[in-house]
Order: structure tokens, then C-alpha cells, then sequence
């Protein structure tokens, strides 16, 4: 991650609260840090996702299932053993 910056955010306080007590002191920017880097990434995902449906025909349940497997470091399940 690049240099940090101080910002101020309003939080619902259950959420905060309940953060806080999982990371405990000292914890809580970074986890707020790599949950907000984790959204992101998503929401690229799911545009990449949207501009390959709109420029290609639908992907079977088999090319589905060997990128999940992708994701999930499995490469058994992609045509082959592990490297």
C-alpha cells in the first residue's frame, strides 16, 4: 500500500465497536484499510465481470467452475496437477 493519510469517517458504532474488539488496540485503521482495499477490488471485479458479458457470449458452468477453482488456488480442478 502507498503512503497513509489521516481521514475522518462516521462509522455505525455497533460496526466500529465490533471491529475494534476483533483486531484490538492499534488494529483497527489497518483493518478498516484492508477491508475498504478488499470492496475495491471487488467492485473492479464486478466491472470487468459486466464489459466481458456485454463483448462475449455466456461462460459455460465449466469455465465458471475452473476460475473459482483459479481463485481458490485449487489446480486440480483446472485441468491438471499443481505446478
Amino acid at each position: 500500500m502507498s503512503s497513509s493519510k489521516k481521514y475522518s469517517i462516521s462509522l455505525p458504532e455497533d460496526l466500529a465497536e465490533a471491529a475494534r474488539a476483533h483486531v484490538g488496540p492499534g488494529g483497527f485503521s489497518s483493518y478498516v484499510a484492508e477491508a475498504l482495499e478488499q470492496r475495491v477490488a471487488m467492485d473492479k471485479l464486478r466491472e470487468i465481470v459486466a464489459d466481458f458479458a456485454t463483448n462475449n457470449d455466456e461462460l459455460t458452468r465449466e469455465e465458471v467452475e475452473a476460475a473459482r477453482a483459479l481463485l481458490r488456488h485449487d489446480h486440480r480442478q483446472v485441468g491438471g496437477a499443481a505446478a
